[in-house]
């Protein structure tokens, strides 16, 4: 099955379903060339709805200056229990509140984490809705949500083409011995146990914005980027390319995360669930631990939320800033109040690791740092941290600029002190905004003139 080509100035539907939340984009598509992609589609509206595992969920609807209609925000939703039901009350809210017929949209573009050997953004059939399912285990957070929202959206908007983008595609550049494991390889082909890598999309974003920032060519960027947010990852870009990524055959593996544990010696599973209560080898100590079991420690009873209690990082640094303030003033500090530096430094720590093996990697060949993601965006003391970890490699932040952020326009903001040598970047990344304008770029889904 095929997409239908849409009318040329069609509205294009940007979906991006995460762990608990869902982000909704709506654009319009403006006839611009793919020579002279940067304005090929207008924001006309966003959308977000959060907590949704932990009811009530919060949704927040904006428009662009052109649009009309009663804007929300942050308002409580009883009747949301799982992303479907998110997507229904934004339709319905687009419908009540919003001068736009959901007729117009004619593209639905649908964020999915795992894409397996999908390489290209592929139209949702019964075949390619079966085989993202098949996945899901690999991506056990994400890839669920996405598929309800798909058959929300197959049934809702049933004249509009719903159209899967992959974080995985990003990646299909790596190189086949930083791709593969060292394992047998008739059973790794088999069974398609390799490095994927995530949050491709983001990075596509980032890749784009950057190089028209330093007016560069893709082809000709080289980067070391940081995707930091619940979920965090890196990725080496080398010459427009995916040379290297922190995250492997699933999201888990890494940097750790809110829940996710990141990288561990693959044996600590077993050593955690046994019975004896320590590390042992005795067999009558052992527990039969089933993938999903492992899964659900790693991915959702992991990360900095088993550290400290919480899945909010600006909370540990909070917290960690007034320890450390109670210490400085000769106050006596418990042994618990600990855990918020501990996690910090743990994370930070994981970050220069990598960070420092990519700048190898690429042979100091860097053109920017660039910090990305919900707290790479907002947090900055871990941007303060990182490039004051990694000074010796010839970066430097300008403290005024890294202050000066959240006030800045653009989605990118310079805050690197040494310009001429050594970049450091924020980039605002719009993973709804990348599948708009890859989806406008694709002449295949549009009428010809």
């Amino acid at each position: 099955m095929s997409a239908e080509p849409a009318a040329k100035h069609g509205l294009i539907l940007a979906v991006n379903a995460g762990s608990s939340s869902l982000k909704i984009s709506l654009f319009k598509k403006d006839g611009a060339s793919p020579e002279s992609p940067h304005d090929i589609v207008d924001l006309l509206l966003t959308s977000t709805i959060t907590n949704i595992s932990q009811p009530p969920a919060s949704f927040s609807f904006s428009l662009a200056s052109h649009g009309q209609g009663r804007e929300a925000k942050k308002e409580p939703v009883k009747e949301i229990k799982d992303h479907a039901s998110a997507f229904q009350h934004f339709l319905n809210y687009l419908k009540r509140e919003a001068s736009i017929d959901r007729s117009e949209i004619v593209h639905i573009c649908h964020r999915v984490v795992h894409g397996g050997d999908y390489f290209e953004p592929v139209i949702i059939t019964d075949e390619s809705y079966h085989y993202i399912e098949r996945l899901s285990d690999l991506a056990p957070l994400h890839n669920g949500g996405a598929l309800s929202v798909m058959k929300a959206c197959i049934a809702e908007l049933p004249n509009a083409n719903s159209i899967a983008y992959f974080d995985t595609s990003f990646h299909r550049t790596m190189p086949q011995h930083i791709a593969m494991y060292a394992i047998r390889q008739d059973v790794a082909k088999k069974r398609g146990l390799k490095k994927y890598g995530f949050h491709g999309l983001s990075y596509a974003y980032i890749l784009r914005a950057v190089s028209s920032f330093l007016e560069k060519e893709p082809s000709q960027t080289s980067l070391i980027v940081m995707h930091l947010g619940s979920g965090a990852s890196m990725c080496a870009i080398k010459n427009g390319k995916s040379l290297d990524t922190t995250m492997g055959l699933t999201p888990v593996s890494g940097l750790p995360g809110a829940t996710r544990s990141g990288a561990i010696d693959p044996s600590l599973i077993f050593h955690y669930t046994n019975r004896a209560g320590r590390i042992s080898h005795d067999r009558s100590m052992a527990v039969d631990v089933h993938v999903t079991q492992a899964e659900e420690i790693l991915n959702k009873r992991s990360g900095w939320a088993a550290l400290t209690g919480t899945t909010d990082f600006g909370t540990i640094v909070k917290e960690m800033k007034a320890v450390e303030a109670r210490r400085a003033a000769g106050e006596e500090v418990n042994e618990e109040e600990g855990k918020w530096k501990i996690a910090f430094d743990l994370f930070l720590d994981r970050i220069v690791g990598y960070l420092g093996a990519y700048y190898v990697k690429l042979g100091g060949e860097v053109d920017a740092l660039v910090f990305a993601g919900g707290i790479g965006e907002k947090s900055v003391e871990l941007r303060e941290a990182v490039v004051e970890s990694v000074r010796c490699l010839g970066f430097a932040l300008d403290e005024k600029a890294n202050q000066e952020v959240d006030s800045r326009d653009g989605a990118v903001v310079d805050v690197g002190k040494l310009k001429e040598l050594r970049r450091v970047l924020v980039c605002r990344t719009d993973e709804q905004l990348e599948m708009a304008k890859e989806c406008a770029m694709n002449p295949q889904f549009w009428q010809q003139e």
